[in-house]
């Protein structure tokens, strides 16, 4: 009897210690899209109310009350997010306050007065990118205000190939892709103040 009780009592503590680490370890459900909000997601980051998301961001999306609408989400290249109940949803170019009230607004069909709150917890889109002929092309993170010259001082300076008088910019402007000549050389002289554009964005600067 006292070796049958023992070995029940080994097996209660092992019950108890599973269920304790299975609640430890939380309930975040993984999709390659998405995952749900827990206690141990990023709190959104501090950003300017007017500030617009952008693609490669990541979104926290808090539906009260709504534990399983409720998810970090990735903004798509396209610019779109994807939810459950509204499948995809544009993202890119509004406000977080704008998404909220776009999400909610959906929601009213499914959830009785859906409060909705959208948080930026990753900024991926602020950033610009510098290729061809300099020491270290790649992303850099967009600073206020950032000039093309800025830009180009961050990337180590040119090759000897590089053709400085005839670097350009591109953008994205209503859906086309915009070339803006630069010259460096004119630039640093003090010539045409007016090709030294502040960056937005996703611009290219493109040294051939």
């Amino acid at each position: 009897m006292k070796a049958r009780s023992f070995v029940s009592l080994v097996a209660a503590a092992c019950l108890c210690f599973a269920a304790q680490g299975a609640k430890a370890q939380g309930t975040t459900t993984t999709t390659p899209d998405s995952t749900k909000v827990t206690q141990a997601t990023p709190a959104p980051i501090d950003t300017d109310p007017s500030y617009k998301i952008g693609p490669q961001d990541v979104l926290r999306i808090d539906v009260w009350k709504e534990p399983d609408i409720s998810r970090l989400v990735p903004v798509r290249p396209d610019g779109k997010i994807t939810l459950p109940l509204l499948n995809d949803i544009q993202a890119a170019g509004l406000t977080p306050l704008q998404l909220g009230a776009k999400i909610s607004e959906g929601l009213k069909k499914f959830i009785t007065s859906p409060q909705v709150t959208v948080g930026v917890t990753e900024i991926n889109s602020r950033r610009v990118f510098v290729t061809g002929e300099v020491a270290r092309p790649g992303a850099f993170p967009l600073l206020p205000n950032m000039t093309v010259l800025q830009a180009l001082s961050s990337s180590g300076g040119f090759t000897q190939f590089a053709r400085v008088k005839n670097i350009y910019v591109l953008r994205m402007e209503d859906g086309k892709q915009v070339k803006h000549p630069f010259n460096y050389k004119d630039a640093v002289s003090g010539k045409h103040a007016e090709q030294n554009i502040i960056l937005e964005g996703g611009d290219i600067i493109v040294v051939p």
